[in-house]
């Protein structure tokens, strides 16, 4: 049954304001209520007293929560999204979702001193802030660009380097499993130098029981200024999910993925619904057949990103690539259908290329023995 739209609370990053998430605001699908943070000491507080730690981050934006009525969903970039972490785990009675764009491992970026330096001498100097902006994305807006210049020269030279003292050391509760029991969306640039797959999939998505890795392909450390419309996307999807109104949208299913699990798909599924795949020689058909061969397939794969997502009405489509144990490579597309109830009805996937689709299809047969029948699938 859903319940009521939560509201959208936006943490941003380092050195950044509460006005880089409007582009993605301003293409959500839903209307749904929405709250912003502005940290001390970064651009949109630049003379807040201090100290500008991630303890008190956390205890701001605890603070903007408490305000707000009914449930939230937390959305985090870089430095912000460890600062949305420590808010879930302190509010787990009213954070229903977390979304981490780009984010530094709670337990920090661990840079030694010599290269954290240069972010520390970045307070109040724009047009250095504007190079480091240019490095680290692929597509920045070159308006939010000038935007950010002129605001980052407020900043100050104390507060930017109590930040990067805080996003580096990070805070011990990253060196444990994360409390945090809700669905996490972990959103990452495809051509991020600063928090790479291997940051991610290491130091971020072990932590977490519950969670999903999306990939926004052609964009850098901003993927909310630079390809806003994905983020948007996959954001919606989120808020779907955890309002009981996701069926067949690309967040439910990505989070199957990650949690590998049959129950997981079969909340995602439709009683009578249909799969067709060229790993699969006929298809499978009902919602435990379907959920029992995609639960083996996700636990096939050592590495798997989404790269892309689309939506017309009720059809959505997912780009994909993955990696199997023994280094074979898959890529494809995945297209699903909801019934008018927002459950998925029917799964159309596509591998490529073939010599890796028949070698994944004759092991998920192997794994599906006694289930499934053999001559479902291919042999290699």
């Amino acid at each position: 049954m859903a319940q009521a739209a939560p509201t959208t609370v936006f943490v941003h990053g380092f050195l950044d304001d509460g006005a880089v998430w409007r582009p993605v605001i301003d293409r959500r699908a839903h209307g749904t209520p929405t709250a912003v943070a502005e940290l001390a000491g970064m651009g949109g507080r630049p003379r807040a007293d201090g100290p500008c730690t991630l303890a008190r981050h956390a205890d701001d934006v605890t603070e903007l929560v408490d305000g707000l009525d009914g449930p939230v969903v937390l959305v985090g970039q870089s430095m912000g999204a460890q600062v949305a972490e420590l808010v879930a785990a302190r509010r787990p009675d009213r954070v229903v979702g977390l979304v981490l764009v780009t984010p530094v491992p709670l337990a920090g970026a661990g840079m030694p001193a010599d290269a954290a330096a240069p972010f520390a001498a970045l307070g109040g100097d724009g047009e250095a802030q504007r190079a480091v902006r240019e490095q680290l994305s692929v597509a920045f807006p070159p308006a939010e660009l000038d935007r950010l210049t002129a605001v980052g020269a407020a900043t100050t030279t104390a507060a930017v380097a109590d930040a990067v003292h805080a996003w580096n050391a990070g805070d011990p509760a990253g060196a444990v499993t994360s409390p945090v029991a809700v669905p996490v969306l972990v959103v990452r640039g495809e051509q991020d130098p600063f928090v790479t797959a291997a940051t991610v999939e290491e130091g971020v998505v072990p932590r977490f029981t519950d969670v999903a890795v999306a990939t926004v392909a052609d964009a850098g450390h901003w993927p909310h200024l630079e390809r806003p419309e994905a983020v948007a996307t996959l954001l919606d999807d989120l808020v779907d999910r955890v309002s009981g109104t996701d069926g067949s949208g690309g967040r439910g299913w990505t989070a199957a993925f990650g949690a590998r699990t049959a129950a997981a798909f079969t909340d995602t599924l439709a009683a009578d619904v249909v799969l067709r795949a060229s790993a699969l020689r006929a298809p499978v058909e009902g919602r435990e057949e379907v959920a029992a061969v995609m639960a083996a397939a996700s636990g096939l794969y050592s590495s798997l990103s989404f790269t892309h997502e689309a939506r017309q009405g009720p059809r959505t489509y997912l780009e994909w690539v993955a990696t199997l144990p023994d280094g074979t490579e898959l890529g494809g597309v995945t297209r699903l259908l909801a019934d008018d109830a927002g459950r998925t009805v029917d799964v159309a996937i596509h591998h490529r290329p073939l010599d890796g689709l028949l070698h994944f299809s004759d092991e998920l047969g192997r794994r599906l023995e006694g289930r499934v029948a053999r001559d479902r699938f291919h042999h290699a």
